[in-house]
């Protein structure tokens, strides 16, 4: 075939950062294929990358703004829509104040380069404190940990899993999730490598999951339990004197009070809670820390339980006192070419926490931001700083958000809306505009985030493969003029300005980085491994590691409260848990055949001998309910999963009226957040609970 071109870039659509080689002639796309020549994912790609041709050709995907009306949804001009956008919002706040105007920004945010830099003015713009995003769904508890520990708030410790003898999981499925919060593509291969240079994988998880079938060794635990566990362990290291301070000794501020604490959770007394027997607790600390490295990874099992703050500080005591922070084969912190955490020494931002805190429910403040968990709280309920209307940004937080059904009640009561999205969905139906942005293919790509939790340092930028239309705009573009228009000021550069803008502090001279420089090197550039950088990484005032902040302190009085065992409720009997697909990444990529094809993916997981004892058969439609919400789906009946725990996938329910997007409404499953209470937290940050919901399961 003539004119066939090869393009390289980055996939967008996980944290993973796959390396992309794709054919092409014209706007046909001939092959999606892994780049075999990227340092950090060396050819591995997943199902998902293949969907952004579909992406890229998807008829229901909006290319030019929508206004509803009493007639329906009509196209308008950019210059139309802009100018309804800004005189509504100045109107509202002149009205009701700043705080009047709510946002949202969802998960796919972080992996685009133009919102993130230019996200930031936007919000600015807006003046407002009632600001919402995903990260108090999934990952606030890492970022909380992050904070009081080494004193920012994305410090995160990344698994160095290439090197390490000894990987424990707890409450994550990277083998799906190619690593989240630890960018680590092909990540099924690198698990088996550990197990080949003669190390040990263990998964800690309600469910005998796709990594546990890698593992050399499976634990069941019930749902919400897993800070006993640590603390457990924790007290068996300290008990046999297997810790380690290693060369962090003089930077180890609280290890007596750690000592201390983790006296009272001996295996013994937490083992019944947590299901996992005393001699399988000892036996995994001593592995754990006699292991020449190891390293323990905590994800979203643990952070959205009621105690995924404590889960993650002791995930970081865990690593910390047996010499495996900060250390080759351990958690090590990364150093990207744009680095995020060092910028902090300029700008002075570091995170903040409840510096105030929210109208309704008094939740606090984390690094600017409220829980999402009470957005419904501040629309419905009157008062001053009530919020009267809402911008939402590449998120759908009906699907993604607890009780989203009182959600929807709740958009729907806004005096005016404004979604900056691709589709009309869940969430954006309830818009009076919608503002649509370039996607996948036709947007340069630089992973400003996920650097930043990579088990290598590499530097990459992917130009679009394909020119936008003269009907689109880029979501830089977007919100770029939104903030002119609201500000009075405007921002001279643009995308690849801002980014050379950011190279140029760069702790890598060689070569010397640009946008220009990086377009020379299409595989990506490969700064190394990750290296010891403690203690002058902290951020700390004293150089210190907080092991033991009085916040983490205080909040296990919380804890010990649920040493007494829990009744079972009679009228749930069920603790459901979420899991994540291969070819799913939350409710956004589901309008792609290829990916939602095959057998039914939305179904309810229930262990034999539980669906003996209901007399459920397999794929039969069952009501599960909970103390918000009821949902019907077909159960599939599996001893991969603990007696008592049930599952539903997360991101479906696309069954709502009034939505554009054909093929993910005929796959629509049901909406795992219609059983979700939002009143049910980790209390300590505000984050959702949505591990161990109680439900009932009736034919």
């Amino acid at each position: 075939m003539k004119n066939v071109q090869t393009h390289f870039r980055t996939c967008n659509l996980c944290e993973a950062m796959c390396g992309l080689e794709i054919k092409y002639t014209g706007t046909t796309i001939l092959s999606i294929k892994g780049d075999k020549k990227d340092s950090l994912s060396r050819g591995h790609i997943c199902p998902k990358a293949t969907a952004l041709e579909d992406l890229y050709h998807d008829k229901d995907r909006l290319k030019t703004p929508l206004k509803k009306t009493p007639n329906g949804w009509q196209k308008i001009s950019w210059q139309e829509a802009f100018d309804e956008v800004a005189e509504k919002i100045i109107a509202i706040q002149k009205k009701y104040g700043k705080n009047a105007v709510g946002s949202y920004r969802g998960n796919p945010t972080v992996h685009n380069i133009g919102l993130m830099l230019f996200g930031a003015p936007f919000m600015q713009s807006l003046g407002s404190n009632q600001k919402y995003t995903a990260t108090s769904v999934d990952q606030l508890p890492h970022h909380f940990a992050a904070l009081m520990m080494f004193g920012h708030y994305m410090l995160f410790p990344i698994p160095d899993i290439d090197r390490t003898d000894f990987m424990l999981i707890m409450g994550g499925n990277p083998a799906v999730s190619n690593g989240s919060i630890m960018t680590a593509p092909d990540f099924s291969n690198r698990l088996k490598a550990i197990k080949k240079r003669g190390g040990q994988v263990v998964v800690v998880d309600p469910r005998f999951t796709e990594t546990s079938k890698i593992a050399n060794q499976h634990y069941y635990i019930h749902p919400g339990t897993d800070a006993f566990l640590l603390l457990a362990l924790i007290h068996v290291i300290f008990k046999e004197n297997l810790t380690s301070k290693g060369h962090l000794e003089s930077h180890l501020k609280g290890w007596e009070k750690i000592k201390a604490l983790a006296k009272e959770y001996p295996p013994e007394k937490i083992t019944e809670i947590t299901g996992i027997t005393t001699d399988a607790i000892v036996q995994l600390a001593r592995q754990f820390a006699t292991s020449k490295t190891a390293v323990c990874y905590g994800r979203l099992g643990l952070s959205t339980q009621e105690f995924g703050s404590l889960c993650q500080w002791l995930v970081n005591v865990l690593n910390c006192i047996t010499g495996n922070l900060d250390t080759e084969g351990g958690a090590l912190f990364t150093l990207p070419a744009i680095d995020i955490v060092g910028m902090s020494k300029m700008t002075g931002k570091t995170g903040s926490f409840n510096r105030r805190q929210s109208r309704v429910r008094h939740l606090p403040e984390f690094t600017g931001e409220f829980p999402v968990a009470t957005l419904a709280d501040e629309i419905v309920t009157p008062g001053e700083n009530q919020i009267k209307a809402m911008i939402t940004i590449a998120g759908n937080p009906v699907l993604s958000t607890p009780d989203g059904k009182r959600l929807e009640k709740a958009l729907d009561s806004l005096e005016f809306m404004v979604a900056i999205d691709i589709y009309l969905n869940e969430t954006t139906k309830y818009a009076d505009i919608i503002l649509p942005t370039t996607t996948g293919l036709e947007t340069p790509l630089y992973d400003l985030v996920f650097h930043q939790f990579a088990i290598k340092n590499t530097a990459k930028y992917s130009e679009a493969l394909f020119e936008k239309t003269e009907e689109q705009r880029h979501d830089w573009e977007i919100l770029k003029e939104l903030t002119s228009r609201l500000s009075g000021q405007e921002n001279p550069m643009d995308l690849e300005q801002t980014l050379n803008y950011m190279l140029q502090f760069s702790v890598y001279k060689n070569p010397k980085l640009s946008v220009a420089e990086l377009k020379n090197h299409p595989h990506g550039i490969d700064f190394g491994s990750l290296k010891p950088q403690l203690p002058e990484r902290l951020f700390t005032s004293d150089k210190n590691i907080e092991l033991a902040h009085e916040l983490f302190i205080k909040d296990l009085e919380r804890l010990n409260a649920k040493l007494q065992l829990q009744k079972t409720p009679e009228n749930y009997p069920f603790a459901l848990i979420g899991r994540r697909h291969l070819r799913s990444n939350n409710s956004w990529m589901h309008n792609s055949k290829r990916l939602v094809k095959g057998k039914e993916r939305c179904t309810l997981l229930i262990h034999s001998e539980d669906a003996t004892k209901l007399g459920f058969t397999n794929k039969q439609v069952v009501t599960v309910t909970s103390e918000v919400g009821q949902v019907r789906l077909p159960i599939e009946i599996t001893d991969a999963i603990m007696q008592g725990v049930v599952s539903i996938p997360h991101g479906w329910g696309h069954h709502r009226k009034g939505m554009g997007i054909s093929i993910a409404q005929q796959h629509a499953g049901v909406s795992l957040n219609d059983l979700t209470n939002p009143m049910r937290l980790d209390t300590l940050t505000g984050n959702a609970d949505f591990s161990g919901t109680r439900v009932r399961i009736e034919a």
